[in-house]
Formats: C-alpha cells, structure tokens, sequence
C-alpha cells in the first residue's frame, strides 16, 4: 500500500508485548486485535520447525445461523491456488511430459505468436497475455471460450521483456494439464497433490459445496454494513483461482513440499526464483528480516487469504478469511515480527471526531520532516472542509481527527498517526508523524 506515511517514514514494526506470554498467546492476541477492528474474520495457522504454534477461528463463519469460524471451516483460497498449478506443471516437467522451454503454440497451433510463449512465460506472468479479468463482460465458460476471446487480444508486450499478473496464463496452464495428462485439471491436482498429503477437506466446486465447515463469504463486513458475496461457478477461476481448503490442508502442503513429498529440490528451488516483479512460480519472492519468504495472495467475491513461508526455518503462515478485499499482508508481517522478535504493533479501534473548519485551518502550512534517509517536505491543506496531507511527489491523504491535535489515516490500517504540536505562541510549529511505534518530526517552515 504506497501511503504517504510509509513514504515518509522507514518504519519498523514496534510494540513488544509482555515476556511472559508465549508465541502463540502473542500471535492470537494480535490476530485479535485485527478481528476488533473489522480487518480479519476467518481461520488461522501459525507453525515454526513443524510444532504448531496457533491454530484456530476467528469470527463468523456465518452471521445468519451465528456459527463461528474454527480451524476447519473451508474458505475459497483464490489466487494461492497457483501455487499447485505450477507445482503440477513441475511435476509433469520431472516426468518429462512437459518442458518449461515448451512453446504454448505446441497445444494451440493457431494461438497469436504462440511460437514465442513459453511455459515458462506463463508460470511466470511474462507471457504478455491479456488478464481475462480485466474484461467486463467477459466470463469464461469452458476452454474453447476463452481462447476464442484471448484471440481477440493483442498481447501486452513482448514475451519476456516485461511483467504482468494475468489469470489467463493459469488458466492455461490448466487446460495444458489436461492435455498433456489426458485427465481433468481438478483430478491431477488431486493425484498429484490432495491424495498423497491427505488434504481431504480441499477441493474446486465451492459454489455447489454442501457441507456444514463451508464458510459464508461476505463483501462487506463492517459495523454498520454486512453483505453476502456472489458465488461464482468455478469455470471461471480455474487454475488460476478455484481450489478451496482448510488452515489445517495448507499446512499439510507446507509439509509436504518442505519433506520434497511431491516434487524435489531442484524444481521448488526454480519456483522460488523470482524471474520479474518478485515472481516466481506461482510463488511471490522477496525477503523480511533477512529471510527469503515465498507467499502467495488470493482475493475472490467474498473472501481474501495469504499464505506465506519462510522455507530454511520451516515458518509458515496461513490467513484464510470470509471477508473480501482485506489486505491480509500487513498481519502476515506483524505475525512474523513476532516469530522473529521484532517489535510489532496491534490496531486498535479508532474514535473520529468532528473538528471545525476553524481548528482545521491552525494546521495549514509546509512542514519539513527529517528522516534517517535525509528531509522530505509535506504540505498540509484544507479541502472540501478536509484536511489533506501530501508529501513532495506522493499521493494526498486525508487526515482523520481523533482529538483536536491528533489524526490518523483511515487507509493506513489503524496505524498511520499525525500529531500538530503548539507552541508557546498558540501556534502550530511542529507535526509528529507515527506509524508502527516509529515517530518522526518536522518543523513547520511556512
């Protein structure tokens, strides 16, 4: 999230909590913390050198019959289903039914510059192939027609030259499994991963799931408002989306490819190297206190998850909720603070007031702010009867007033912070800006 505060301050994580408690009692009392405020509602799992560290529910699991969330309710997991996708492709590479060097042209002779995709390309997200979900009114219904609408797309760039996330590219993938295996999409995954882990609560039809651990997906889960998601068919997710589980099947994968049970070193080692933009396989790669984290994301109608791993400490996080659009990484890295014993910090539910447009214009000006990578300068205005922040070169945030001096930002979940300090005239002559426990100040020069 590219907010002005994470801008002007390089912060990290704060707040230790009190010694005595445990890991686990620490992560369940921030994973609390985040279910208070409305910014988690779902099912958890915290492991480190194979010993389970938290696992449980969070929240409803549905508001209308009052059922809770526990460490069995199934959720959607999106977008992580990539994950297995290119695990499959791998493993039918080891096979050698597969090569990572295979054109896409080989499975669709007439696909436009076919001859130029790779599998590689796809795995990857530098194919160039036009994202389907960026199309309004298109929905897939089977392999014929999204190729026929591919087709109709000129490619983004260039494959190789460039990145971007495209759903198609799994989609694909998909349908060259079942060519290349002769068996649908759904069963491979299931011979090659869900049976030998015993993932026996993971599966693909959400939608005409009948079961009593199915979670209810919702779009809006707030105070005021809570709205039931749309289900989709999984026609349209695919490879790229459709596979649904438990906190408890995630961590069985985790194990699984940590033990090299479903394909070996050398082909997990590929996946987890980035290639552009942090992507590897079906794998997001980059690092956190000095440690290499494999993760993966997903966000569908009415759910969200994060699924994260710090390979050579066997770490594994996993973040199931019923609650779409929830950006789940910033708990992700909270929870790894304090696998790390880093400082971190739990939101807390913030009060807005109402301030005048009176008190709002005291805090008008330039404020220069002095950081251990040199000053930056932001400007603080009045606009519409709000108050407005911008650094130089950065987006404008809207300051919320919690006291008279004191604002937060409303999209800096719960922990971006701005004090005006008055001096001994009554004027205003510094501001404090916080995020995470970390403060910086600056002086106003105009």
């Amino acid at each position: 999230m590219k907010r002005i505060l994470s801008i002007i301050l390089t912060l990290s994580f704060s707040l230790t909590l009190f010694s005595q408690e445990t890991t686990g009692e620490k992560i369940d009392q921030l994973i609390k913390g985040y279910t208070e405020t409305g910014r988690f509602n779902g099912s958890a799992l915290v492991a480190s050198h194979d010993q389970i560290l938290l696992e449980k529910g969070f929240g409803y699991k549905n508001l209308r019959d009052s059922t809770l969330n526990d460490s069995s309710t199934i959720f959607q997991i999106a977008s992580v289903t990539k994950q297995f996708t290119s695990t499959v492709i791998l493993k039918l590479v080891e096979l050698k039914k597969v090569a990572l060097t295979d054109k896409l042209s080989k499975y669709y002779p007439d696909f436009p510059k076919g001859d130029i995709i790779t599998i590689e390309n796809l795995l990857t997200h530098t194919s160039g192939i036009f994202d389907w979900t960026n199309s309004i009114n298109f929905s897939p219904t089977n392999e014929q027609t999204l190729l026929g609408f591919l087709k109709t797309k000129a490619l983004d760039f260039s494959p190789g030259t460039s990145w971007s996330y495209s759903n198609s590219n799994y989609s694909l993938l998909g349908y060259i499994i079942q060519k290349v295996t002769g068996m649908s999409y759904e069963y491979a995954v299931r011979k090659y991963i869900f049976l030998p882990l015993q993932m026996t609560h993971s599966g693909f039809d959400f939608k005409n799931l009948i079961c009593k651990e199915k979670a209810t997906g919702y779009s809006t889960f707030s105070d005021s408002s809570k709205i039931e998601g749309a289900l989709y068919d999984s026609v349209g997710p695919y490879a790229a989306g459709e596979i649904y589980s438990t906190v408890g099947d995630l961590y069985k994968w985790h194990r699984g490819l940590q033990s090299y049970q479903i394909i070996n070193r050398a082909s997990l080692e590929r996946a987890y190297t980035p290639l552009k933009n942090h992507y590897g396989y079906g794998w997001i790669v980059d690092s956190l206190f000095s440690r290499r984290i494999t993760s993966h994301s997903g966000d569908i109608s009415g759910f969200s998850s994060n699924l994260a791993r710090i390979t050579e400490d066997n770490v594994f996080i996993i973040l199931l909720n019923n609650k779409e659009g929830s950006g789940l990484e910033t708990l992700t890295k909270n929870i790894f603070a304090i696998l790390y014993n880093q400082p971190y910090s739990i939101p807390v539910k913030r009060h807005p007031i109402e301030l005048s447009e009176e008190i709002l214009e005291k805090y008008i000006g330039l404020y220069e702010v002095i950081s251990p990578h040199g000053s930056l300068q932001g400007e603080v205005a009045l606009e519409n009867g709000k108050l407005m922040l911008q650094a130089h070169g950065g987006p404008k945030l809207e300051l919320i007033a919690e006291k008279e001096n004191y604002f937060f930002d409303l999209f800096e979940d719960n922990e971006g912070d701005v004090e005006f300090v008055i001096g001994t005239n009554g004027k205003v002559d510094k501001i404090v800006l916080s995020q995470n426990g970390v403060s910086l100040s600056g002086e106003k020069i105009r």
